[in-house]
């Protein structure tokens, strides 16, 4: 029926295939436990957030809500309505040509990333609606899970992702922002601790 050189083709064509599968099903599960852990890590993240940053425990009526597009940087977002710049934080530079990318930038930026990239945020504006740059100037809220309100900017300061920096007359939460860069140097947090 077969010839001896079939079946062994046959059987490696088998065994191949097993294989095949057997390594395609532990890549399954591989991929399955990394997004549970992801999952768990996440849930983990957001009570810290909460822990670490007063929040609004409202949302106000004169909040705008947006859908983030794309993260730029540390303080900078690009959402449907437009390029956002937080007002009253700076983070280190990764995009400006001039300087490159500085101490903690890409840190900065990464973490900006995993708060507010491609979800719903809520914006604040102060006083000027536009930088030089022509972006609109805002404080940008993220909402947890549980209803409360995340406050990004104050975030990023106490978390020693970005520094305090104000540019009147936009200066509604700079005692806040002082006090949250205060606690970050003390407490050698972020850019407080690898960049000095």
């Amino acid at each position: 029926m077969f010839s001896s050189n079939q079946l062994k083709l046959i059987f490696v064509s088998i065994v191949v295939f097993a294989a095949s599968g057997f390594l395609f099903y532990k890549g399954l599960v591989h991929e399955f436990s990394k997004l549970s852990s992801l999952k768990n890590q996440t849930a983990e993240n957001l009570q810290e957030l909460k822990e670490s940053s007063p929040s609004a425990a409202v949302i106000d009526p004169k909040f705008e809500k947006v859908k983030v597009l794309r993260v730029i940087d540390g303080d900078t977002i690009d959402t449907n309505i437009g390029r956002i710049r937080y007002i009253g934080v700076d983070t280190p530079e990764t995009v400006d040509p001039r300087r490159g990318v500085q101490c903690f930038g890409k840190d900065a930026s990464d973490e900006n990333k995993r708060l507010v990239e491609g979800k719903q945020v809520y914006l604040e504006k102060d006083v000027s609606e536009t930088d030089k740059f022509r972006r609109l100037l805002r404080y940008v809220y993220l909402e947890l899970d549980d209803g409360q309100l995340l406050f990004v900017n104050d975030y990023l300061v106490r978390q020693g992702f970005a520094q305090t920096v104000t540019y009147p007359p936009d200066v509604k939460y700079i005692e806040q922002f002082t006090q949250a860069q205060r606690q970050a140097r003390e407490n050698q947090r972020g850019l407080w601790m690898e960049c000095n």
